[in-house]
């Protein structure tokens, strides 16, 4: 039995580390070069394999490697063999993630069409969960499937019409599957511990050239055995190194409040009781837009005259550092004085800017909230914190006292069927704990 208080578990985490000294241009060329080729064998992935027709070879892949092989493109183009599968997964995964879009697309739409029967839903979604049905539908051919699931698919197909439903389903995919034919990004390339060697208080990276390595300095000594993202900056003649690492998740025996939060642009967290953290964030993020509409206004009149971005580049980049850095300190803050065990939060729809306030409308789509949540989310799951998200329909304008609809002004929530009074976020985050024990949650 595991003890309170000791690490019990892993979490992957990604660490970056950075180039000491900036790297030659004929260095930097280098490795352009292998970034180049890798961004043509993604290219040429997403071209030949993004359709229906290729759906039976995405998984796992490897007969697309085995075509990839005998294709004679990596022989063309000079890439070493290290680079060149890890480019055609990186490809692939990409066309996956794509498909799986599409799928969650599709299942939501289906859910709130009124017009389908419950047993055609039932239907769709078999088809939708089963990769060889899905398929075979998609490219017109019959379903074939192990026996049990053979068996429950004819269970359901009796109930339905199966060619209504088979082009139903084709129509779906043909609207929200968005083929990804091409890509012009040359930002860097993944590789593995076999094309990379650490010493020296640097990194040798393997090149086209055949024993031949770029020597990078670095700024620590930390060294992985793992697969590594090589991010270039020519520009600058720098190279980040993104790399995935395990660290232990903590226990802590203290940690036993359950903990209902609702999320604010601008005071970040107020809990059921009524604390606050992050209550200057409203005014960073004002700030922080302000300046982006500013620059904006400026960049747009005088757009012929103007160089370029770099300042504009750099001195953004530190306001949404200094915006992460408040985040992840009030975060920290909150888990150390709550003590949760379990931190309950709505999923919120996303934010919608609208209205002839530009200013406010500004500060919405800069605001934080996609970023706050996942970090609430791993920073619980490194102190081994339960994270459950609760439905959120209508839960701002209930009283958490009586389940009653109440009124919202200035800030201030009041009930009039009961007087209850408190501010607007704390009723909110009361409703948010109610609902998170009473089970009404999210399932994944």
């Amino acid at each position: 039995m595991k003890e309170l208080g000791k690490q019990t578990d892993k979490i992957c985490k990604t660490v970056c580390q950075y180039n000491k000294e900036t790297i030659s241009s004929d260095d930097m060329k280098k490795l352009q070069e292998i970034a180049e080729d890798y961004c043509k064998v993604k290219n040429y992935i997403y071209t030949r394999y993004s359709g229906k027709g290729s759906l039976a070879k995405l998984y796992p892949g490897y007969t697309i490697q085995n075509e990839m092989t005998k294709s004679g493109l990596r022989e063309k183009i000079g890439m070493p063999s290290v680079y060149f599968y890890l480019a055609v997964f990186d490809a692939l995964g990409d066309i996956k993630c794509q498909w799986t879009r599409t799928k969650s697309k599709v299942s939501e739409l289906l859910n709130k069409n009124e017009t389908l029967s419950s047993e055609e839903k039932h239907y769709l979604r078999f088809l939708l969960k089963s990769p060889n049905a899905f398929e075979a539908v998609l490219n017109h051919r019959p379903v074939c499937l192990i026996k049990e699931m053979e068996i429950k698919h004819n269970e359901l197909a009796a109930q339905v019409d199966i060619k209504k439903m088979h082009n139903y389903l084709r129509r779906q995919i043909r609207k929200y599957q968005s083929r990804q034919y091409h890509t012009d990004v040359i930002s860097g390339f993944f590789t593995t511990e076999r094309a990379y060697r650490y010493a020296d208080h640097g990194i040798y990276i393997t090149t086209k050239q055949n024993r031949k390595r770029v020597f990078v300095p670095l700024t620590d000594n930390n060294q992985y055995k793992n697969q590594l993202y090589v991010r270039l900056y020519p520009e600058t003649g720098d190279i980040e190194l993104k790399a995935p690492v395990n660290v232990q998740v903590h226990c802590h025996p203290d940690y036993i409040n359950q903990v209902g939060v609702s999320l604010g642009i601008y005071t970040m967290l107020t809990t059921d009781k009524g604390h606050v953290y992050g209550e200057h964030l409203g005014k960073y993020q004002l700030e922080y837009a302000e300046w982006i509409r500013e620059q904006t206004n400026n960049y747009n009149r005088h757009r012929a005259d103007n160089p370029g971005r770099k300042k504009y580049n750099a001195k953004r980049k530190r306001y949404v550092e200094q915006l992460h850095s408040y985040i992840n300190h009030e975060l920290n803050r909150f888990l150390q004085t709550e003590k949760p065990k379990t931190v309950y939060m709505v999923k919120l729809p996303r934010p919608s800017a609208g209205g002839v306030n530009k200013k406010i409308n500004n500060c919405i789509t800069l605001w934080q909230r996609g970023y706050i949540r996942k970090r609430i989310q791993l920073k619980c799951r490194e102190q081994s914190v339960e994270f459950t998200e609760v439905l959120g329909k209508g839960i701002s304008s209930e009283c958490s006292r009586c389940g009653a609809n109440g009124i919202k002004k200035d800030g201030m929530f009041r009930c009039p069927n009961c007087g209850y009074a408190a501010e607007d976020k704390m009723n909110t985050s009361k409703n948010v704990l109610k609902r998170g024990i009473d089970g009404k949650i999210i399932r994944s």
